[in-house]
């Protein structure tokens, strides 16, 4: 994915006349996909665990709209909007792990009718006056607002310099740490030749964006919240008992069963955890758009879908990464922009979307059927 979306880079690059990285376009690109972003790192537990969950458009959009209304019409302050939200998607979250896993109802079902219900829900709250302008500067800049730089030096704001440094010496830590571990319990790894190679490859395109956005605003909030995200996710995923619980279900839920891992229990966390970057996803869109609409969350889903498979998460379940679930969304998301970009049809944008998409989930199965 890595390659995919450096070869995304180039062509547009060539094709735009050097538009596509300009700095206020890559600004916008990785603001757009922050919503987006969030959803399919939950979407990538789920489907994990071999569920799906279509809702959680609507439920972004819906819990987006409860934060307008909290705000501008219960004049409730925005710090206190925010978790409440929160809060109200990991109750929905749960609602459909309890369909799921105590219940009984298949996934696809039980998500599809919490689809409908939010879509009605969100057009009920919104029908007086369509849309809901949020007015709260503090809001609105989680969606829109940079963070504040302490000093410039030669045009490039230095905090997002020692951002971008620390992100880099972070992924470079985990590589490290994570191919050691390997090696301690006798697991394949990639040659130091390669591992020198791919860790230069994305610490050089880490390097590149941060200095094109250091040259322009600096880091926005969304993308700090998306790299938080990933980071907390990426460490209960790796590195945590619960982690490993949520993949061994994923791979076989019946020796997981036996093995004494409560299947249920975890059914419960992922579909919370969902619930809860719904939320989160419909806070980034709303303060993005500085209001809730009726529209708001449409094909989010699919949006979160598509960057889960094209970053990596196996049909089958039990296979799946984050962090490339996030590298999905950016690849999808800078298909989009440049095809804006060249003035490309919305029609034709489908297509080439879905036939990315395609070509993911093929190569999944392919190469499964070779392990195999």
């Amino acid at each position: 994915m890595y390659i995919a979306l450096f070869v995304i880079i180039v062509i547009f690059s060539i094709m735009t006349d050097g538009l596509f990285m300009s700095s206020r376009n890559i600004s916008n690109l990785l603001d757009a996909t922050g919503y987006t972003a969030v959803l399919a790192v939950g979407m990538t537990l789920v489907i994990v665990i071999r569920h799906i969950d279509l809702s959680v458009g609507f439920a972004a959009g819906f819990m987006g709209a409860i934060a307008a209304i909290l705000m501008t019409q219960a004049g409730v302050p925005f710090y206190l909007t925010i978790p409440i939200i929160l809060v109200l998607g990991i109750v929905i979250g749960m609602f459909n792990g309890v369909l799921v896993a105590s219940v009984g109802i298949p996934s696809f079902v039980s998500s599809l009718a919490a689809m409908l219900i939010f879509r009605g829900a969100l057009l009920q709250v919104t029908e007086k006056t369509g849309t809901i302008n949020v007015t709260s500067d503090h809001f609105n800049a989680i969606g829109n607002g940079f963070v504040p730089e302490i000093t410039e030096v030669g045009g490039l704001k230095v905090l997002s310099l020692i951002l971008g440094l620390v992100i880099i010496l972070l992924y470079i830590y985990f590589e490290f740490k994570n191919r050691t571990n390997k090696q301690k319990y006798n697991f394949e790894v990639v040659s130091k030749g390669i591992l020198t190679v791919k860790l230069i490859f994305v610490s050089a395109i880490i390097a590149y964006v941060t200095w094109k956005l250091s040259g322009y605003n600096g880091f926005s909030w969304t993308v700090i919240i998306v790299l938080g995200v990933v980071l907390i996710y990426h460490f209960l995923t790796t590195k945590t008992v619960l982690g490993r619980h949520i993949y061994a279900v994923g791979s076989n839920p019946e020796a997981a069963h036996l093995s004494g891992i409560n299947v249920k229990k975890i059914t419960y966390i992922v579909f919370g955890s969902m619930g809860l970057l719904s939320a989160l996803s419909g806070i980034l869109y709303t303060s993005r758009l500085q209001s809730a609409s009726t529209t708001a969350g449409t094909l989010f889903e699919l949006d979160a879908i598509a960057a889960a498979y094209v970053g990596g998460v196996s049909a089958a379940g039990g296979v799946g990464k984050v962090t490339g679930s996030i590298i999905g969304a950016i690849v999808m998301a800078s298909l989009t922009s440049g095809m804006n970009l060249l003035g490309v049809g919305i029609s034709y944008q489908y297509m080439i979307r879905g036939g990315v998409l395609a070509a993911a989930v093929i190569f999944d199965v392919m190469t499964r059927k070779k392990r195999g």
